[in-house]
């Protein structure tokens, strides 16, 4: 049996956007919100918001009881080159608490992730065998010679 640890993250989370499920649909708002303080414009990637989704599923999963705050900075940016002139050290910026809550809240509703009060969001049992069952389909899918053991 597969696990999320067990296939790159990037297939997992392109395997994940296709089978979430449908109600998880990128808001009204969202189409001019950008990720974070550091960017300048809003993500123009037609699945952004499924494949922001199926990342903070993955991400919920790996750390366990996580909240909104621990994960904005997890998804922030670091913010080099264009305004600092070589000058000044790199600042980190955090990503948008908004996209990563309402993104969460869409997740709850379809019972992939719940609240445990008081310290955060984790993965539901089915959340859990959503991400097993989808990284035994990316594994078998695999024909990378070094992830053949797992099969």
């Amino acid at each position: 049996m597969a696990t999320l640890y067990d296939v790159p993250a990037d297939a997992l989370i392109e395997a994940l956007v296709e089978r979430l499920p449908e109600s998880i649909e990128r808001p009204d708002w969202a189409t001019y919100a950008k990720t974070g303080a550091g960017r300048e414009l809003p993500p123009e990637q037609e699945d952004f918001w499924r494949t922001r989704a199926a990342s903070l599923l993955r991400r919920v999963a790996i750390d366990g009881e996580i909240g909104v705050d621990r994960l904005t900075t997890a998804y922030g940016d670091t913010k080099d080159g264009s305004n600092r002139y070589g000058v000044a050290p790199a600042k980190k910026t955090e990503g948008s608490g908004k996209i990563i809550r309402t993104a969460l809240q869409q997740l709850e509703a379809e019972d992939l992730v719940e609240t445990a009060e008081g310290e955060g969001r984790r993965v539901t049992a089915d959340g859990q065998s959503l991400l097993d069952d989808t990284a035994g389909d990316v594994l078998s899918d695999l024909d990378r010679p070094e992830l053949e053991r797992y099969a």
